[in-house]
């Protein structure tokens, strides 16, 4: 997950009367923009879709003088031409003191083709007469949406909804936007193999090689957050060793990830189903650094279940 720097936002709630809050999302062509951007509504930010960039300062104004100070924007290749704008738009909201969230939503090229195919929508990119190979243009389009936003994924807050179910998505939303102000924010993730590797992530445990509760009939339906498959693993020396053996990677490199001014880490977690070894571990794994740094659980396999 690759995070722009909001390492100078305060805690959720503690902001100053007068500070201007703007979250902008961005992201791939149907990976989710119009979920994240109801969940923000929900939240309470003032929600404006496809705003071309060189507009958002002059909106940010006028809606200050209305009083409102949250604002959630959604940015994508339908303003394609106005793009190059858009990163030094926010250096100058950033100067104007405006705290600046930038989330960008991606999925595989295999996820978003399935979607688009399941909407019947045609990608912003397509070309009218792509209708040799529709499948082909399809994955041009979305490579080419990729190439021309390469530049606004490496200043945001990365978020794959690959595998994600909007109620997931929403839930996801609320809680990065509700992280607390500290310079970093840890996340960890427990995922499946099985459906592939989250885009998001900056550290990558594969625990395959851990005992498998899933072989035990009374733990099978069982999840990692369940006591007995939780005494189960517990009770494994090398489970134990794993857990302080990222534990200590992450604890010493943590420092430097701060220093690069990200705002999230997001430690992926991953086994054959997602659902009690890197469960377990992201659970624990959580609760040992909660005392010292912010600290998000995500469930990718489990969660809205």
């Amino acid at each position: 997950m690759s995070s722009t720097d909001t390492s100078e936002l305060p805690p959720e709630g503690t902001q100053a009367p007068d500070t201007r809050e703007v979250v902008l999302v961005t992201g791939i062509s149907g990976s989710g923009k119009s979920v994240a951007l109801h969940a923000l509504e929900d939240a309470g930010y003032f929600c404006v879709d496809n705003l071309p960039p060189e507009l958002l300062r002059d909106f940010i104004r006028v809606e200050t003088m209305h009083g409102v100070r949250r604002m959630a924007i959604a940015v994508d290749v339908r303003t394609a031409g106005s793009l190059p704008h858009l990163l030094p738009v926010l250096d100058q909201l950033k100067a104007d003191g405006v705290l600046v969230r930038s989330i960008f939503l991606n999925a595989t090229t295999t996820a978003l083709v399935r979607r688009f195919s399941e909407t019947r929508r045609p990608h912003p990119l397509s070309k009218p007469g792509d209708i040799a190979d529709p499948h082909r243009a399809l994955v041009d389009a979305i490579e080419l949406e990729r190439s021309l936003l390469a530049d606004l994924r490496e200043r945001s807050t990365e978020l794959d909804t690959s595998q994600l179910r909007p109620v997931q998505l929403r839930s996801w939303i609320r809680d990065l936007v509700g992280a607390t102000g500290s310079r970093l924010t840890l996340v960890f993730e427990s995922f499946a193999f099985k459906h592939g590797v989250p885009l998001d992530a900056d550290l990558v445990y594969d625990v395959r090689v851990l005992p498998n509760p899933f072989y035990l009939r009374e733990l099978r339906p069982l999840t990692g957050r369940d006591a007995p498959v939780a005494d189960y693993l517990r009770a494994q020396p090398e489970v134990e060793e794993m857990a302080g053996q990222i534990e200590a990677f992450v604890r010493r490199w943590l420092p430097a990830y701060e220093d690069d001014h990200r705002s999230y880490l997001t430690v992926a977690i991953g086994c054959t189903g997602g659902q009690h070894r890197s469960a377990y571990l992201v659970e624990t794994l959580a609760a040992r650094f909660a005392g010292t740094v912010a600290t998000l659980i995500r469930h990718r396999e489990l969660d809205g279940r």
